[in-house]
């Protein structure tokens, strides 16, 4: 989720309040619509269904309102949980009170299932009854992550419904967190919570409630990480939190570390703990993020970081420099969302619009892959290539599927996109910041009154974009914009109108950066947006062996795939892209949902193998053309069983050709 910062004392940035900020059109509203009406009600549905999830049977017997044992995951609660901020939002969005009551009622259950003394993890509510399970003895029950949900959650249905009933309950559970880490510190003995979700809920519960004492708990969390005896690289508590220098580890668990830690820094002046956040973020964006936004490469392995003689296993983690494979590519939908979380602090905490370049590529690639375009099917992990078949299986398969095993990543995503408006503006004292581009109307309130943006714009298949105000309340006689100019723009434009008269422009920009906008009169003002979009060839750094030789193809903020069955060759290790190929843009039709694709000449490369050989004399074959259609990579795997990749061997052998004439 974003964050309540408006009193937050080292925000540069901050967010609008949700009401003032919403999708109206094109691709952003889809999948918000799409959440809405698929997604929450088809997971609601496993949640209650007993036999599929046993989420809420959990809290029921938790409660002792009925018999049984537990069953699922120990991170179930926390699963619910956030689901529960994803209908919260829709409902609140759509007005729909009887989902709106239906919260309320699993709300009085949850509530009901807490213990006397605050604690709440029904696991080992339940085992303690007939002795399977105890307390916080063993982090992977993931009790104070279910914790740190419940604070967030319980924090966005206040801030959205005012009802303070879920709030109670969760500030119980942080009395009882409280008492913990009381103890902890006075024996000494403290164990580091896996996947730390409570970081940020506890930053959330002291914006939200005011009381200091939650903050003081966060730094204390902080603190007692450092105390750890024989700590794991893969939760990041081997070496002290000051010292870390690179990312590494379980993606999920650093993600949701590095946020939580932002979260402090913007409460308090820790520059030491800035300085961690900026080594490790630069080792996230320059050395292991994919080029989808996705995070966490390895299935399992060994901690490159680890004592020779004594290695260390991890898994869903980050691995050594560079180490990016496609096949496997682990790239969990949960450490990508946490990643979001974590860029749009950092945003907030230093203003910087490449930190909201990656928060867009997380966004629009990887995220938005992680479900299906008909709001039904999920990804775990998001793979660059899929083979037609593998001689090996793969933890979790290459198909999506309504249900997964481990079911913390569909309603983590389901949340984010429910809640992706919150990501497109923030602003300062003087100025709203456009961070996310796409269809939308927002209001900033000033002192001397409000003004209503309207966004116009087909982004983010077109680069040109339309802005328009309106006076909300009172009168407005000026007004800043501040535009962020992606990464990817080499020559964009920006006008501002005043009806035909040409008032400034802009042009030759490219990124990264902030243009600023001082509109006078806005109301009668329009400002003219063209980001120059068009499709380009991507190459990785040398040491990203799976990619060498190979380019991506990039079309404005969407990274573009080839999938088996929009490419006439027997396989796509055939397929070679041109170096000066012209691709088209081209609107296509995937599940019912128009996407733009683009199409161009590539080639088919003429196999002189043995497929099945590990080894053999190179024979060259040829080329011959072959016309190719690419699609958005969150658009793949909407169309049954076939090849894909994203990484694609390049030749240059066209252009010599033009130079031999």
């Amino acid at each position: 989720m974003t964050t309540d910062l408006k009193q937050t004392p080292n925000a540069l940035l901050r967010g609008l309040p949700y009401t003032d900020a919403e999708w109206t059109g094109g691709l952003y509203r889809e999948r918000f619509q799409t959440v809405a009406d698929v997604t929450v009600p088809h997971l609601q549905h496993m949640w209650e269904e007993a036999g599929i999830s046993h989420v809420l049977e959990n809290f029921r017997i938790a409660a002792g309102e009925t018999e049984g044992d537990f069953r699922g995951t120990p991170f179930g609660d926390g699963d619910f949980y956030k689901w529960m901020e994803a209908a919260v939002y829709t409902a609140v969005r759509r007005g729909d009170q009887n989902l709106l009551d239906r919260l309320e009622e699993w709300v009085g259950l949850i509530g009901r299932a807490q213990q006397p003394d605050g604690y709440l993890s029904t696991k080992q509510i339940i085992g303690e009854r007939t002795g399977r399970a105890v307390r916080m003895g063993n982090i992977n029950d993931f009790e104070v992550y279910n914790f740190g949900h419940l604070f967030t959650a319980a924090c966005l249905y206040y801030r959205l419904t005012g009802r303070d009933s879920l709030l109670k309950i969760a500030e119980k559970t942080a009395d009882y967190l409280d008492g913990l880490y009381r103890t902890a510190k006075e024996t000494g003995e403290a164990r580091t919570a896996v996947c730390p979700s409570h970081y940020m809920g506890l930053a959330e519960l002291y914006r939200t409630t005011g009381n200091k004492r939650y903050l003081q708990m966060l730094e204390t969390a902080l603190e007692l990480r450092d105390t750890v005896r024989n700590g794991l690289d893969d939760n990041q508590d081997r070496h002290p939190l000051r010292e870390h220098r690179t990312i590494h580890g379980h993606a999920v668990r650093a993600n949701y570390l590095y946020a939580g830690v932002a979260d402090y820094c913007l409460e308090t002046d820790e520059p030491e703990l800035e300085w961690v956040l900026e080594r490790v973020w630069n080792s996230l964006v320059r050395q292991k993020i994919y080029i989808t936004g996705g995070c966490g490469a390895l299935y399992n392995g060994a901690s490159p970081y680890g004592n020779f003689w004594k290695h260390q296993l991890v898994h869903q983690a980050y691995g050594y420099e560079y180490q990016l494979p496609n096949v496997t590519a682990y790239n969990e939908t949960c450490a990508a969302v946490g990643g979001i979380m974590w860029a749009w602090r950092l945003l907030c905490l230093w203003k910087d619009p490449a930190v909201a370049d990656v928060l867009e590529r997380m966004m629009l690639n990887v995220c938005m892959a992680g479900v299906s375009l008909n709001g039904k099917e999920f990804f775990y992990e998001n793979m660059l290539r899929r083979a037609e078949s593998l001689p090996y299986e793969l933890c979790w398969g290459q198909e999506r599927s309504e249900y997964i095993r481990s079911y913390c990543c569909p309603p983590n995503v389901t949340r984010l996109l429910a809640e992706s408006s919150e990501y497109a503006y923030a602003r300062d004292d003087e100025a709203l910041y456009v961070i996310l581009y796409g269809q939308s109307h927002a209001i900033l309130e000033q002192e001397n009154g409000a003004v209503e943006v309207l966004q116009e714009t087909d982004y983010p298949y077109d680069g040109r974009i339309r802005f328009t105000f309106r006076q909300a309340a009172g009168h407005v006689p000026e007004f800043r914009l501040t535009l962020r100019i992606p990464g990817w723009v080499r020559g964009g434009r920006v006008v501002v109108k005043r009806g035909s008269e040409v008032l400034h422009e802009y042009p030759g920009l490219c990124g990264s950066g902030w243009l600023v906008l001082d509109l006078v009169r806005p109301d009668e003002c329009e400002v003219l947006v063209n980001w120059n979009m068009r499709p380009r060839l991507t190459m990785a750094h040398s040491l990203v062996e799976e990619a060498a030789g190979q380019v991506a193809v990039e079309y404005g903020p969407l990274v573009y795939c080839a999938e088996g069955m929009d490419a006439p060759l027997e396989t796509l290790d055939d397929l070679v892209i041109p170096a000066d190929i012209l691709l088209q843009p081209e609107p296509f039709t995937i599940g019912g949902r128009e996407v733009i694709s683009l199409t161009g000449s590539f080639y088919r490369r003429k196999a002189l193998c043995d497929r099945t050989a590990l080894y053999q004399e190179y024979r060259a074959g040829g080329y011959e053309p072959v016309q190719v259609r690419m699609i958005p990579y969150f658009a793949w795997a909407n169309r049954g069983h076939d090849e894909m990749r994203v990484w694609i061997p390049v030749t240059e052998y066209p252009s010599r050709q033009k130079e031999a004439e």
